[in-house]
């Protein structure tokens, strides 16, 4: 019904526009007396066997939602329906900003894929925490992902002192951070990837993570364009600060092989394009680290079988975005069932 009826539909709006929408309808839905069961029953798959434990915490399945859909925090308990078993936020910046201007997404329908260069608009850290104050640990709590970045404003060399503001202020709120040094929409932003600078950055975070009663699980969401060179660094710099993991990959400035008309526009590439790069990125860091610390995958995930391919990869979780944008909520379920058949 979603790929015959309702995403025509939808795709003959702007992409934007449509997102806002969608978010209001998803929320009105939820809102109705038993819907939110229904949608949870019809999309979530439970069995223990899908039940997975990463950098200490316990995923009740491996499919979870990228950053970027729910920028603000404003609908990640209705999102959890949909059958994931983890849900990301952000990015998050500490003050907050309205992003690039419009028009800033597109869709490339003949490469099932999209092109956004938002640049990381979102209310701020402090307005997200306070809908994060709704997920209380027990029974309903949603796995949350704190993606976190610098304000556009904000100089690269006082760009720590931004990590550092989300960071203290998501941290009883979330279950995991994510730093993001990877998106090309933020000028000079992927500067940060380089060796010297990204060290200290997450060194500064560890330190105080460490001093934290519990410690959080911090990861590093990296870009798909980056040298064998330059991930072996990324190897090397998760083995010295001791960071929990790594989430592969962010969106690609490549445009190799793209079909689709307005596939010069800037910004970041995401969906089916980006599968077979993001693939290469995890297996080269899975067996170059000797399968060291988790990956996330995500990048170019469709079907069921991309799935799995990033989770023999060497991936522990996979994560939709453009997938889900183009496939619909039925991808998560169809992926879980897979993975049972897979792996029994």
């Amino acid at each position: 019904m979603y790929k015959s009826i309702i995403r025509p539909l939808l795709f003959r709006f702007d992409p934007e526009k449509i997102h806002h929408f969608t978010f209001d309808s998803i929320r009105f839905m939820n809102k109705i007396p038993g819907m939110a069961g229904f949608l949870k029953a019809k999309y979530t798959v439970s069995d223990p066997r899908l039940e997975r434990e990463v950098f200490g915490l316990n995923f009740k399945n491996p499919v979870g939602l990228a950053a970027g859909l729910d920028k603000d925090a404003t609908l990640y308990k209705e999102l959890s329906n949909c059958g994931f078993g983890f849900i990301e936020i952000g990015t998050l910046t500490p003050k907050p900003q309205p992003g690039n201007p419009k028009t800033r997404l597109f869709r490339l329908r003949e490469d099932s894929a999209l092109i956004n260069r938002m640049g990381f608009n979102n209310g701020g850290v402090v307005d997200a925490v306070e809908r994060l104050k709704n997920n209380p640990k027990g029974k309903g709590h949603v796995l949350i992902g704190g993606n976190i970045g610098k304000n556009k404003v904000t100089p690269n060399e006082d760009a720590v002192k931004d990590y550092e503001v989300c960071f203290d202020a998501l941290y009883d709120y979330v279950d995991y951070f994510v730093v993001n040094v990877s998106s090309p929409n933020t000028p000079n932003l992927r500067e940060l990837q380089d060796k010297e600078p990204l060290t200290k950055l997450l060194q500064t975070l560890q330190a105080k993570n460490t001093a934290k009663p519990k410690q959080k699980p911090i990861l590093l969401k990296i870009a798909p364009d980056l040298t064998d060179e330059q991930l072996l660094d990324i190897i090397d710099i998760v083995t010295t600060t001791k960071i929990a993991g790594v989430i592969a990959t962010n969106t690609t400035i490549s445009r190799e092989g793209l079909q689709s008309e307005n596939k010069k526009e800037m910004g970041g590439l995401s969906g089916k394009p980006l599968n077979k790069r993001s693939t290469e990125v995890i297996r080269f860091l899975s067996e170059k680290s000797n399968r060291a610390f988790p990956i996330i995958g995500v990048g170019g995930i469709h079907t069921p079988e991309d799935a799995i391919e990033k989770l023999e990869a060497g991936a522990s979780l996979i994560q939709l975005y453009t997938g889900f944008v183009y496939e619909g909520p039925e991808l998560v379920k169809a992926i879980n069932k897979k993975i049972l058949q897979v792996y029994k």
